[in-house]
């Protein structure tokens, strides 16, 4: 098969498939209900991937690691894995089962996290840690092609963006679930496992949390029903050849090379928040573990939740304007208006003060979660949807993760020399990814319009 280039009509790949029977798609309550599952999968996802970030004091207790270190653990050990094994998965998602792909992948990661809970060193932790990675990698582009068969391209966004609400949802569990978790194991100082013998509080959370992951692997199975199909440039089951892969997007780059980097640049920033939030408000403002695990859980809870939705509805209401940039152009004014927020709370000596202003950057930050993934899925071709997703969350996260809780534990270690200064880190850090994305994303603005016509054709 061939993918078209820039310069192929393609109304001549539309021609391929049969357009004279379009193919149905699913009730609103199965596909609704799809959906809602996806969502809970998602956010345990996060649930999974974020509690490391509350038990930052008593591993850096007990295994004697650095913010460097931890910035390793939280993000480049996840990271690396999860970017590199995302690319094949996608492949499978694009030709074979996706239900059963995210399956095998909740399984996997589930028994990883419980895994991290076994780690009596910082290898075992870190090893411990890729394995929630490559687990985690199956999830969103098999999940992101499947949501795009059950809905038409207006109800898409929406759709989407209440599945990327996992990202908030599970974050804002993490550090409430996970707070009330590491309360109830810490009333013990250690706990015993059969076959394994004693272990500490913080080990016990990770148990906890990571084994009822197995119980939502047997629901994909049992529950969920492959969906057909559809908007493909070729109606053939095989994966597209490696080479007109390539071709496809190299012919995109300025979409798939800069608008992705510069999401990744605010991956960066948001990612390094999350896993730094708590060490910030400890060491700057006072709070403790319990503080800042319902602080920060209410605000995602909240105002992360209600960044994602508004997004996403106004992302389909300028689709349906026939707005063919609606996507970027949100993207780029989630950094006009929330740099000032990002900026200002870090500096300000008050909590309260510095509650509010984070609340205001959290909001406009998650504009770019559930916009950005429908967005992915609206400028992709169908047999390429999953490998689109894999490439973004590729970019996002060897630079978002990869590079924003390393480079956060990087200036704190290395360049400051003072664990006090995670406040200046922020600073930092929101001044260096900010413009970088800024730009990116106004010179792939015109270029997803084009491709979004491109491909709405079809």
């Amino acid at each position: 098969m061939t993918i078209n280039s820039d310069h192929d009509r393609p109304e001549d790949a539309a021609g391929k498939s049969d357009k004279t029977q379009p193919i149905p798609y699913p009730s609103q309550p199965v596909a609704w209900g799809i959906v809602a599952l996806l969502l809970l999968i998602y956010t345990v996802s996060f649930i999974d991937r974020q509690i490391l970030a509350l038990l930052v004091g008593p591993i850096k207790s007990d295994l004697g690691v650095s913010d460097l270190e931890f910035g390793l653990l939280t993000g480049l050990s996840f990271a690396l894995f999860y970017t590199f094994f995302g690319i094949p998965f996608a492949r499978l998602a694009d030709s074979r089962s996706r239900r059963g792909l995210i399956a095998f992948g909740i399984a996997f990661w589930s028994l990883a996290t419980a895994a991290c809970g076994l780690a009596r060193n910082f290898g075992m932790l870190f090893i411990a840690r890729m394995g929630v990675g490559i687990g985690e990698a199956t999830l969103t582009p098999a999940a992101n092609s499947l949501i795009s068969d059950l809905f038409p391209p207006h109800l898409r966004g929406r759709a989407i963006s209440i599945y990327t609400l996992g990202i908030p949802l599970g974050s804002a569990l993490a550090f409430l679930f996970g707070g009330a978790v590491i309360a109830w194991v810490s009333a013990s100082p250690t706990q015993s496992l059969p076959f394994f013998g004693e272990i500490r509080g913080w080990q016990m959370t990770f148990v906890i949390v990571g084994l009822p992951g197995i119980l939502l692997s047997a629901a994909m199975l049992l529950f969920v029903k492959e969906p057909p199909r559809r908007e493909r440039l070729n109606q053939s089951t095989e994966p597209v050849p490696i080479k007109d892969v390539a071709r496809y997007f190299l012919a995109r780059w300025r979409v798939y090379g800069l608008g992705f980097t510069g999401i990744a640049f605010l991956s960066a920033l948001g990612y390094g928040t999350i896993y730094f939030i708590g060490a910030f408000f400890g060491r700057v403002h006072g709070f403790s573990p319990a503080e800042i695990g319902l602080t920060f859980g209410l605000i995602l809870l909240i105002f992360g939740t209600a960044g994602i939705v508004f997004a996403g509805i106004l992302a389909d209401r300028w689709v349906a304007q026939g707005r063919s940039d609606a996507h970027v152009r949100i993207l780029i004014l989630s950094i006009v208006f929330g740099a000032p927020f990002a900026l200002s709370f870090p500096l300000v000596s008050s909590p309260a003060l510095a509650i509010a202003l984070l609340s205001g950057a959290v909001f406009f930050s998650n504009w770019v979660w559930g916009t950005a993934y429908a967005g992915v899925a609206a400028a992709s071709p169908n047999e390429l949807r999953g490998q689109a997703t894999a490439i973004y969350l590729f970019v996002i996260n060897l630079i978002g993760l990869g590079l924003g809780p390393t480079l956060f534990g990087f200036l704190t270690t290395k360049v400051f020399a003072d664990d006090q200064m995670i406040d200046w880190a922020y600073v930092v850090v929101a001044l260096i990814a900010m413009p970088i994305a800024f730009i990116c994303l106004m010179i792939a603005r015109p270029a997803f319009a084009r491709q979004f016509d491109e491909v709405n054709r079809l």
